[in-house]
C-alpha cells in the first residue's frame, strides 16, 4: 500500500492557491484541521451517533457491490467504509483532505495490497480525465461547502459508462425523538459543524444534484438513515 501527498501541487496548478491568496490557503487548513482534530476519535464518534448495528448494516451492503474495478474513494476518513469495498477492486485510491485522517487511514488499510492511500482534494484531484472506473464517497457531500463541484470532479475522473456509489447520512424520513438524539450526540462529539453542514439531503435533492453534475442516476434507496445512490457517466 502506498501514501502519497499531491493537494497542496494539485491546487497550485489548478489555481485554488494563486499569488499568495491567503484567504483561500486559510480556509482550506481550516477545513483541515476542522476534521483533522477528530480523526483519532472518528469511529468511536460516528458509532456513539448512529449505532455499531447501522454501521455494520452498511458495511454489509457495500460488500453486495461486485466488480468495482480501479475505484477512487473522496472522503476516505479512517478507511472504515474502504475496508468493506477492497475485496471487489481491482485497486482503490482512497482520498482525504486532512493529513491525519489519511495517516490514519494508511495504517488501518496497510494489509491490503491493492489500497492506495492519498492526500487530495475532492474540488480538484491530479488524476488525469477518464481513469478511473467507480468513484465511491460516504457521508462527504452534506460536510463540503461544494457538493456540485465534487461530483463534477468525479464525473470527470471517470471513464465513460463509469459508475457513481454515493452512501450518504441523512433525517430524512426519520422520527423527531431521533433526529433530535442524533443532533445531540453529533454536537457532543464534534461541537458546532460548520454553516454549510446539511444533514437533511431527501432522495429527490441527492438525485438532482447528481444529475446537475452529468450522472445518469440509477437507483436511489433509503437504508434506514443512510441514502444509497448509484449512478453512470453518460
Amino acid at each position: 500500500m502506498n501514501v502519497y501527498d499531491s493537494s497542496r501541487e494539485n491546487r497550485l496548478k489548478h489555481g485554488l492557491w494563486k499569488g499568495g491568496n491567503h484567504e483561500e490557503e486559510e480556509t482550506v487548513e481550516r477545513k483541515e484541521e476542522y476534521w483533522s482534530g477528530f480523526a483519532y476519535s472518528y469511529d468511536k464518534d460516528m458509532e456513539y451517533i448512529v449505532g455499531r448495528r447501522f454501521i455494520q448494516a452498511l458495511a454489509e451492503r457495500l460488500q453486495e457491490e461486485r466488480n468495482l474495478k480501479e475505484v477512487i474513494e473522496f472522503g476516505c476518513g479512517t478507511g472504515l467504509s474502504t475496508r468493506a469495498l477492497v475485496k471487489n477492486t481491482t485497486h482503490i485510491i482512497a482520498t482525504d483532505l486532512s493529513d491525519e485522517m489519511v495517516e490514519l487511514a494508511a495504517k488501518r488499510l496497510k494489509i491490503f495490497k491493492n489500497v492506495t492511500v492519498q492526500k487530495a482534494d475532492c474540488y480538484s484531484t491530479c488524476f488525469p480525465s477518464g481513469r478511473f472506473d467507480t468513484v465511491f464517497m460516504a457521508s462527504l457531500l452534506n460536510v463540503i461547502e461544494y457538493p456540485l463541484d465534487a461530483l463534477r470532479e468525479s464525473y470527470r475522473v471517470l471513464k465513460d459508462g463509469g459508475s457513481l456509489l454515493i452512501m450518504q447520512g441523512t433525517n430524512y424520513g426519520a422520527k423527531e425523538s431521533e433526529v433530535i438524539r442524533r443532533a445531540t450526540r453529533f454536537l457532543e462529539r464534534f461541537d458546532m459543524p460548520p454553516s454549510y453542514f446539511k444533514p437533511n439531503f431527501t432522495p429527490d435533492e441527492l438525485a438532482s444534484l447528481v444529475a446537475d453534475a452529468g450522472f445518469r442516476v440509477d437507483e436511489v434507496q433509503l437504508l434506514r438513515n443512510c441514502l444509497y445512490l448509484k449512478g453512470t457517466k453518460i
